[in-house]
């Protein structure tokens, strides 16, 4: 599963390929919409959900209230069914489902007018750590790369050859994970990755209010 851009995901997957899918769309909605989404995906494969024997969640980047619905949900799943949860960068997701043997870059929309974006070798290689930057900031950096995700769409600009997909799939993401599994290789924690500050802060001085 992953909730940390606008697209609320999931997918069974058996190891060999994807079972079930859902995804939506939609940036306010997560807490709505991913429990339902589980529900329709097991019933779609005809499955309870103590057939699931791992979990893999999206760990951004991402906003603050999206992205720990799934690293939460997630958690909580694989602590009642006594399974493993492995963490996944999301972008590496995106960059997966692209399909892309060539350099490229993935960006999807930070807000704040930002993106979180990382270049790539292939659809399988991250050669840079995810970073949030302005769109002109790093003009320079992906000039002439093909680029995927919503951000870059936002920014035309910057990634005139933007390509599919724009949204994440959590069906990329598992398949990436069951590649991982079978090469040993490591995951992520299944923590969040911000790369900054929260919208919402607690205000640094409190207003002293005193009875008359």
């Amino acid at each position: 599963m992953d909730t940390a851009t606008p697209a609320v995901t999931v997918a069974l997957h058996d190891g060999d390929s994807v079972v079930a899918e859902s995804r939506q769309v939609d940036a306010r909605r997560h807490g709505e919409l991913l429990l339902p989404a589980v529900d329709r995906v097991l019933k779609e494969a005809g499955l309870k959900l103590d057939a699931v024997t791992g979990i893999v969640v999206g760990v951004g980047p991402g906003p603050y209230t999206g992205l720990r619905v799934g690293l939460v949900t997630a958690a909580t799943f694989a602590s009642a069914l006594g399974v493993p949860v492995h963490g996944l960068c999301t972008l590496d997701g995106l960059a997966h489902a692209s399909g892309i043997e060539e350099p490229f870059v993935v960006a999807t929309d930070a807000r704040r007018k930002e993106v979180y974006w990382a270049r790539y070798e292939n659809s399988r290689t991250r050669v840079t750590e995810a970073a949030v930057d302005r769109p002109a900031e790093i003009a320079d950096r992906v000039a002439g790369l093909p680029a995927v995700g919503a951000g870059a769409r936002l920014y035309p600009e910057v990634f005139p050859d933007a390509r599919d997909p724009e949204h994440q799939s959590a069906g990329a993401l598992a398949a990436l994970a069951a590649e991982k599994l079978v090469a040993g290789t490591d995951f992520l924690d299944p923590l969040p990755m911000y790369l900054r500050r929260p919208d919402a802060q607690v205000p640094k001085n409190y207003k002293v209010v005193t009875p008359k």
